[in-house]
Order: structure tokens, then sequence, then C-alpha cells
């Protein structure tokens, strides 16, 4: 591993600044939440209609992985970042001066490079050490990641009441400065073979797409962070409709979540590295499995407590956090040299498939089916995820066996 030197441009970035790059997207995607009322009173248009600035945003931001990975794979990860990040601000300037609601979903949705930050660190981390030790920094990266998600709606919901819905952009827009100057100051280029041309780059994508592995991690990834999309599709429905949870309550509960994920990613980043990657994401698909059948037990022994369902969400993050710094891992060392478009690629599946998911989670449930088909869903996307790590470990010993 090459030394870190903390606010020099020519060595890698301290992992403090990638844990910054990677929440300024998760701050931007949440802390507009607690504003959607209000922009949709503001420009007078209905609530489903706001919604798009989440749903868009997110089938954007999947498509987004797709372009960025390749193009640091190409020009560096640096020059990828920087640009844009500062197309990022210019956009954030324009959701706060947005004179319609379609300017503001146009600028939502160009907003979505922000994703860089989370494509491009993984990436980072894969060029700076080995695959296990990557697993460990991931997990480091996110568990710091992790508190945005938490604190970002209450912040938003803060400053909505007091300063308005533009607010939240005004410090998004502050937070994007503060990660342009790190990256600025901090960000040496860590790809030090880019490839030849971007055409060569998009005709390397067979390589990685014909991998099995990749595809084993990838999509065990994608139906692990799936049973997460899964739950946040559904969840509001079961506090509400079964468990009859006000706002407040839901959101106190919902961090239970973010509390086991944040020490599921310090679980990743203590013992990754000496347990190996394939270990790690069973362990975490165990878990997750754990949590989900455990809910359904207390809920068909009667039990309407909400610590009956969110009291075994707190193993879906811990799951969640075993399981993705590692599956992550593995996505961008199977084909080092790929690193930025595995990293793009198995994003895109990870977001498109959990939306895919938390639509579907929320389709399901009825005012007769209690919270199972959600939690059945769960379980299957758990199970799926096992056997997804079950596969590359099969797939690695084959190989093994036919080199030797």
């Amino acid at each position: 591993m090459e030394r870190t030197q903390f606010l020099d441009r020519l060595s890698p970035p301290h992992i403090g600044t990638l844990v910054l790059i990677t929440g300024a997207g998760a701050l931007n995607m949440n802390i507009i939440l607690p504003s959607l009322p209000a922009i949709a009173e503001y420009y007078q248009v209905s609530y489903t209609y706001v919604q798009l600035l989440i749903s868009a945003y997110l089938g954007a931001t999947a498509f987004m992985q797709l372009i960025l990975g390749p193009l640091s794979d190409r020009y560096g990860r640096r020059p990828v970042m920087l640009v844009s990040i500062v197309v990022f601000l210019a956009a954030t300037l324009l959701c706060i001066f947005a004179p319609n609601f379609e300017t503001l979903l146009i600028a939502r949705i160009i907003q979505t490079v922000i994703v860089s930050g989370l494509a491009l660190s993984r990436a980072v981390v894969r060029d700076m050490v080995s695959t296990n030790e990557a697993a460990s920094m991931i997990g480091y990266i996110t568990m710091g990641m992790a508190m945005v998600p938490m604190i970002g709606p209450i912040i938003g919901g803060f400053l909505v009441e007091i300063y308005g819905w533009q607010s939240s952009f005004v410090v998004t827009l502050v937070f994007g400065i503060v990660v342009l100057l790190l990256v600025i100051w901090d960000m040496g280029e860590t790809n030090n073979a880019p490839s030849e041309s971007i055409a060569a780059q998009f005709r390397a994508y067979p390589e990685l797409i014909t991998s099995r592995r990749f595809w084993g991690y990838a999509l065990s990834a994608a139906f692990t962070s799936g049973t997460f999309f899964t739950f946040l599709g559904g969840a509001p429905y079961v506090s509400v409709h079964i468990l009859g949870l006000s706002p407040s309550e839901l959101g106190a509960y919902f961090a239970l979540t973010a509390v086991g994920y944040v020490l599921g990613n310090f679980l990743s980043g203590r013992y990754a590295t000496r347990v190996g990657i394939n270990l790690m994401m069973l362990a975490g698909n165990f878990v997750v499995a754990l949590g989900v059948i455990g809910s359904i037990a207390a809920f068909s022994l009667g039990s309407t407590h909400p610590l009956a369902f969110f009291g075994f969400m707190l193993f879906l993050g811990v799951g969640n956090g075993l399981t993705m710094p590692s599956a992550n891992a593995g996505v961008v060392s199977v084909r080092p040299h790929l690193a930025g478009s595995a990293s793009g690629l198995g994003g895109a599946l990870m977001i498109g498939g959990g939306a895919g998911l938390s639509v579907l989670s929320g389709a399901l449930l009825g005012p007769e089916t209690g919270p199972y088909p959600m939690l059945y869903l769960m379980l299957t996307a758990a199970i799926a995820g096992s056997l997804m790590t079950f596969y590359v470990i099969y797939v690695a010993r084959k190989v093994a066996m036919e080199a030797a």
C-alpha cells in the first residue's frame, strides 16, 4: 500500500476524505426527504409528482454509475471526481433558484453525478490495497458514511421549518464545496494504469460481464442490499397501518437499523482482513435471515409491539454492514484493471435492483396481508444473497483445481 499523506495531492486520499466524498451523495439523497411536502406546496404540484425527486434520482444514480466508472478507468479517478463535483455544485445552485418544478427535477437528476463519490471511492480503495484489506477499508468508510443518513433527514426537517426547503440545498452546496477542496488538496491519482481509450474501456465490458465471480459478488451485493430496500419500501406502511406509529415514532425506530449498519461496518473493518470476504458475506446474509425469521415468528405469535418489527431489523442493518463491504471489495477485485467499470456496473445493479424490490414491497402490502409479504420477500433476498456467495466460493475452488 502506498503511503497516504493528508493534504498531499500527490499521495492517495486519506480515509477521512473518502468518508466525506462518499457521504456527499448520501447527504444529497436524504436531506430533502422532509422538504417534499413543502416543495409540493411551493410549486403547486401533487405529492406523487414531487416523489420523482427521489425515484428519478435513484434511477439516474444507477445509470450514472455505468458512465462514471469507465471514465475513471480511462482518465483517472481524480479528474473524473473533480469534474463530477463541479457539475454537482452547478446543479445544486440551479435547484436553489429553480423557477418551476420541471427545472428542479432536471437539476436534481443532474445532481446524481455526485454518485462518483460512492462509485469511485471503492475503485480508489482497490487501487490502494489488496482484496481483503479493501473490504476492511470499505467497511470503515461506509461506517462513517452511514452516519449521514441518520442525521441528514433530521437536519433537513429542522432547516425546512425555519428557513424553507431551499436551505437543504444550501447545506449540500456548502458540503459539496468542502468536498471539492478536499479532493483538490488531498486526493492524488490512484489509477496508475489507465486504459488506452474510452472506446477500449467500453469494449472491455465483455471481459467483466463474462466473469462468473463478478456476477456472484455483484448479485450477492444486489440481493443483500435488496433486503434493505425492501424494508424501506414496506416499513412505512407496516409502521402506520399495522403498528399505529406516528411519524416521529417511525423516525426513531428507523434509527435502530442505521445503528445496526454502523455496527456491521465496524465489524467488517475489524475482521474482514483475517476472516476473508466470502465468509463475511455469508455471515451477513445469515444475520439478515435470522432477523427476518425472528420478526416473522414474533408477528405469528400475535405481537404488535414495534420491537417485534424494528427490533429484529437491527439484524438487517448488522447483516448489510457485514456483507456489503466484502461484496463490493469482491466486485472491484475480480478484474483490478477494470475496477472503476466494475464498481459502476455493480452499483447500478445494486441500486436498480433495490429500487425494484422497494416498489414491489410496497405494492404487495395491503390491509389483509399484514407484514408477511414484505418479510418473506426480504427472507428470499437474503437466501438468494447466500446462494450467490456459495456460487462465488464454488467458482473460486473450481478455478483453483483447474490451475493445479
